[in-house]
């Protein structure tokens, strides 16, 4: 994912609300979210050619237990940094899909080899906490940040850095949750290609051409852009609702 904005704990009966893009290469080869043949609890889009996901959910294994997992990642920005042969960050989010560790139980046993890989946040839910974890964070929010309840977005910098796109994300989709909006409404929010103004542009270290192109919710361009839009909901009291909306 590359731009996801998320509501927690804030409406009764539905702890976790988020709404997400997902934006990559085209030629990437990719499946579309499904129930995974080889974790039946687990339904999520794959990346064919890692293996990994960028945003899963898990179903609740029966009437009365406890809430299905969630998680999604976002990589962070920054060029310079990356190195080629870093492990796939898709797999931080099926390897926790397909265990049943809690959220800090999971951010403790990654924590140490989490800097082998390329930036990135990371968000696990477990039913009862959710954690925001980077391995670009500093301080205390290096082992992991349980999170109050609140609305929050994040893209490719660390979370609710003040992005034009985070800030403007955020504020449609509290509106939406504020006004019980439907679906639609939130797929509308995420089809928003409006690039932000040149002077409020993030310096990542990518061209300015490339930071004015990233700068909008939805992304279009010829190699590379927003290839699938989301929709997710966890309830308390019956199974979680993933909507997807692929674009190619």
């Amino acid at each position: 994912m590359c731009l996801i904005v998320f509501a927690w704990k804030l409406l009764p009966y539905t702890p976790l609300v988020v709404a997400g893009n997902r934006d990559e290469f085209y030629e990437r080869p990719t499946a579309a979210a499904s129930w995974w043949d080889e974790e039946p609890r687990v339904y999520a889009g794959k990346d064919l050619q890692a293996g990994g996901t960028w945003m899963g959910i898990t179903r609740k294994d029966g009437p009365g237990s406890p809430a299905g997992r969630f998680a999604a990642i976002t990589n962070i920005r920054a060029p310079s940094e990356k190195r080629p042969d870093a492990p796939s960050r898709g797999k931080l989010v099926s390897n926790y899909l397909h265990g049943d560790m809690s959220a800090a139980g999971y951010v403790e046993q990654i924590r140490d080899g989490a800097p082998a890989y390329n930036g990135f946040n990371l968000l696990l839910g477990d039913g009862e906490n959710l954690v925001w974890f980077s391995n670009r964070a500093d301080g205390d929010e290096r082992n992991g940040k349980p999170l109050p309840p609140g609305i929050y977005g994040v893209s490719n910098a660390l979370l609710d850095t003040p992005w034009p796109k985070v800030v403007r994300t955020k504020a449609e989709f509290a509106s939406l949750i504020c006004q019980r909006a439907p679906e639609d409404a939130y797929f509308e929010m995420l089809s928003n290609s409006t690039q932000a103004p040149d002077c409020r542009l993030p310096d990542t270290g990518v061209s300015f051409e490339m930071e004015r192109l990233l700068s909008s919710a939805f992304i279009e361009s010829p190699a590379y852009g927003t290839r699938a839009c989301s929709l997710v909901r966890i309830y308390d009291d019956k199974p979680a609702d993933f909507l997807e909306k692929v674009i190619r």
